[in-house]
């Protein structure tokens, strides 16, 4: 039990560091992997439609959005 205490504990300090090291950088700057740009242009090829700006979780349930 000693030993899963302490992993967890030291996985939750890196996960708060990593979280305000991406959150310290303007979003449109972020660059997580290589192939960031290839997602990204795949994602808006399947949805062109959807607004990123503000995602409104009842207008993904729609059957539009279906």
């Amino acid at each position: 039990p000693r030993v899963e205490l302490a992993w967890a504990q030291r996985a939750l300090q890196h996960a708060r560091v990593y979280f305000n090291l991406i959150s310290s950088v303007d979003p449109k700057f972020l660059r997580l992997t290589p192939l960031d740009e290839r997602i990204y242009a795949e994602f808006r090829g399947t949805f062109r439609e959807l607004r990123l700006e503000r995602l409104d979780p009842e207008e993904l349930k729609s059957e539009a959005a279906k």
